[in-house]
């Protein structure tokens, strides 16, 4: 049954949503309970499959009983596992806060939103290129419908940009494959990886190619400068439970870059070893240091939490770009605090703009809004998180990424992050004191806000004190992950038992 479980993540999403998309109209409260029960279920399948993965094996499934590389596998190790679980913690926040109406706003929410999750666990799971791509478009397909869930002008504009960009990434993705395969002979990653050892010279030029287009693409994804253009308006005019998924979006660029390069292009690559490095290393640090300009300049909540999002990619990317396991354990931890935070920070946008009336989500004066006290307190707690102040988890994560620094990196990191970390709380303090402090003329606006979007913002949020209160078993967790990722021999002798030991 174990062994089953690992395709668990990708069939529980598929058939709730085909249960959910089969009717179009109508039967809301059995649409709710369908995709609430699909999401929690998800929670438990990822903690089996995380004990799982914690006893350092790696597992993987064959489907049709087809073995790599010639079938199609789905591999479990540490990391895979634990992108699975934060998935699903950020799902049963968003799911639920869209069950208090936002879920209404449009047609097939529940069942786009099943789908985008079996898009995602898809991109975690898989073990060859060409899945990586058809998960990716997967996850896609339904985060286009997801974002003009509801309709209006900036959502669609913000859409069209959106749209058009990823299918241009889509494209030099498949372009991408193309090339690989056609210079290994292969598209699964482990087998991949035996092949880039093995060729001959002539054919590194075309690896090369293949593997920078490949970076373009998971960079699209990730919102690397100079590709993260889309990203601000598209997550700030999402519907909240969206823009709150799309927080795992990033990070399966992020994901990607870390896979396909540890794997592929790592110490037995030979003149290929660690190709991306430069490019990830520089252009990380440009990406928060563009980003920390956005926090400042952001004049709404929205926006304001789309760019901090961009501040964590900067952050994660550069713990790629140092490439030890120190690093890569840093940049795990702060993967897990910042995806949770900044998913919370999008839904209680949503509920201070609806407290707000007329003034919405925009930095101005206000009336004072019914629940401003607990508001208020929640937005603290948030803010202070994903500024990186103690004593919650942002400022272990950061402490940990700038620890990992080391030599000349050091000069350039730990300027870059401090400062983007004091742009983000310098933000974040003029957006609380003027959403806050500021409006208190006028009565109250605003009527109790549903529970069902206390509990979504509160169970996102309380990771701020949970990672702290859990930090060690969750480095020990993420160093073991860096580890393993250090060593990808173990996941080549795994799928291919008789080609790993020629390698």
């Amino acid at each position: 049954m174990m062994q089953h479980l690992i395709v668990f993540p990708v069939v529980l999403p598929l058939v709730a949503g085909i249960l959910l998309l089969y009717q179009r109209q109508g039967l809301v409260r059995y649409k709710r309970a369908v995709s609430v029960v699909a999401t929690v279920l998800l929670l438990f399948v990822t903690i089996a499959l995380l004990r799982q993965a914690d006893s350092g094996e790696i597992t993987y499934y064959a489907l049709g009983d087809w073995q790599a590389p010639f079938g199609i596998v789905l591999v479990l190790d540490r990391l895979s596992a634990l992108m699975l679980l934060v998935t699903a913690v950020l799902a049963i926040g968003a799911v639920v806060f869209a069950c208090a109406g936002d879920d209404e706003k449009g047609s097939n929410f529940h069942g786009l939103f099943q789908w985008q999750l079996l898009g995602i666990n898809g991109a975690f799971l898989t073990g060859d290129l060409f899945n990586l791509f058809v998960f990716f478009e997967v996850l896609l397909l339904a985060s286009y419908a997801l974002l003009l869930h509801g309709g209006g002008k900036a959502r669609i504009q913000a859409s069209v940009h959106y749209v058009v960009l990823n299918l241009a990434g889509s494209s030099l993705f498949l372009i991408a494959v193309g090339i690989l395969y056609g210079a290994t002979g292969t598209l699964n990653m482990a087998d991949m990886a035996i092949r880039v050892a093995e060729l001959p010279e002539e054919r590194d030029g075309l690896v090369t190619a293949g593997a920078l287009m490949l970076l373009v693409v998971f960079g699209l994804k990730a919102a690397i400068l100079p590709l993260y253009f889309w990203l601000p308006k598209a997550y700030a005019s999402a519907p909240a439970p969206v823009a709150a998924l799309f927080a795992i979006m990033t990070k399966v660029g992020i994901y990607a870059i870390l896979r396909v390069y540890s794997l592929i292009f790592g110490e037995s690559a030979g003149g290929l070893e660690a190709l991306e490095h430069p490019w990830v290393w520089w252009l990380s640090l440009a990406t928060l240091a563009a980003a920390g300009v956005g926090v400042m300049a952001a004049r709404d909540l929205r926006l304001l939490v789309a760019y901090l999002v961009l501040v964590s990619v900067g952050t994660l990317l550069a713990g790629i770009g140092m490439r030890t396991p120190q690093a890569v354990s840093a940049l795990l931890y702060y993967l897990i605090h910042t995806t949770l935070i900044t998913g919370g920070l999008f839904l209680l946008a949503e509920m201070i703009g609806l407290q707000r009336g007329k003034a919405g989500t925009r930095l101005v004066k206000g009336r004072p809004m019914v629940q401003g006290a607990a508001l208020a307190m929640l937005f603290f707690i948030g803010a202070i998180a994903v500024a990186g102040v103690p004593p919650f988890s942002g400022a272990f994560g950061k402490a940990l990424m700038l620890n990992a620094a080391e030599g000349n990196q050091r000069l350039w990191l730990w300027p870059l992050l401090l400062l983007s970390s004091l742009a983000s709380l310098v933000a974040l303090s003029r957006a609380g004191s003027t959403l806050f402090w500021r409006s208190h003329r006028g009565n109250t606006s605003g009527t109790a806000l549903p529970r069902r979007q206390w509990f979504g913002v509160v169970w996102l949020l309380s990771a701020a004190p949970l990672l702290v209160a859990l930090a060690g078993p969750v480095s020990s967790y993420t160093q073991a992950t860096a580890d393993q990722l250090a060593n990808p021999q173990v996941l080549i002798r795994t799928l291919l038992p008789d080609a790993g030991d020629a390698q």
